[in-house]
């Protein structure tokens, strides 16, 4: 058994299709298939049901490639080490964040980061909280950045900064000309909302709930983007967080700040306990901070 033979069970696992593992793995097809049944030959056990149509992972095969996720983890993890006794800073950092987060926080970061740290390679992955949890929890992932708070955790968790919602509605909104809103504006209000999974619909939820607004239950979006359009549209109201604010805009869309106190969500980091890179994360940490405070 080899990592290599490793890399390819989890690239099937997640393909599910022999030419694109192979493709992602840079080996042929054959040169693919034949160490993976070498491998269940070693194992003594059937890890991938074979047929011309499709590849089906048996129960065993999942609970290997699991397994080989934290292994491969664990060995880019010596890797690492080695490399943070040159410089800290230096080597692959897989770094997790929210999609309500993502696409706005990281083109003003990522330059910095870049200019303070030339010698890091960040890995970035967007998905939802739920799921960077789990790779967190299973190694597959260093760092999260995400909004806070995060119930019932065994990481470290370190704030970065909060982040305040601005109220969105059309142009034609009564409200539009206004330079600020307060709370009270929202009362019977339907907010149009994200659907379940997202982090920043809890929140927005909390601030519906708190000033009187309600839930549009007749839509929920897959993204900031697509809440947009549709209050561009004039389909409702929804409340957008500041970074996501554009600099820019057209007009069908007015953003409007909420006067004190605004309704905000806390921004902050996650990591395993007891991490060799601790001091590396901090150090991110603060470039983040002091990025988003100039």
């Amino acid at each position: 058994m080899n990592l290599r033979d490793l890399e390819y069970l989890v690239a099937v696992d997640d393909e599910r299709h022999f030419n694109r593992a192979a493709e992602r793995c840079f080996v042929s097809q054959p040169t693919l298939s034949g160490q993976l049944k070498k491998l269940e030959e070693q194992l003594g056990v059937q890890l991938i049901e074979r047929s011309t149509r499709r590849v089906v992972m048996t129960d065993v095969g999942l609970a290997v490639a699991a397994q080989a996720r934290r292994v491969l983890s664990a060995a880019r993890g010596v890797r690492d080490i080695a490399e943070s006794f040159h410089d800290p800073m230096a080597g692959d950092l897989q770094l997790g964040l929210i999609p309500t987060l993502a696409p706005y926080l990281l083109p003003q970061v990522m330059p910095i980061l870049r200019e303070q740290y030339p010698h890091l390679k960040l890995w970035l992955h967007e998905q939802q909280t739920a799921v960077l949890m789990e790779r967190l929890r299973n190694a597959e992932l260093d760092l999260l950045i995400l909004a806070l708070p995060i119930p019932e955790h065994e990481f470290v968790e370190v704030d970065l900064f909060r982040e305040p919602f601005w109220m969105a509605v059309s142009g034609d909104d009564p409200l539009a000309g206004r330079k600020q809103v307060s709370l009270n504006d929202l009362q019977d209000r339907e907010l149009m909302l994200l659907e379940e999974g997202h982090c920043l619909r809890e929140h927005a939820l909390d601030v519906c709930l708190s000033a009187g607004a309600s839930r549009n239950s007749a839509f929920q979006a897959t993204s900031l983007e697509t809440l947009r359009h549709m209050v561009g549209e004039g389909m409702g109201t929804t409340l957008i967080p500041q970074l996501a604010v554009p600099e820019k805009r057209d007009g069908a869309v007015c953003y409007l700040p909420f006067k004190k106190p605004q309704p905000s969500r806390r921004i902050g980091m996650l990591y395993r306990k007891g991490s060799y890179r601790a001091d590396a994360f901090a150090a991110i940490g603060n470039s983040i901070t002091h990025c988003l405070t100039l």
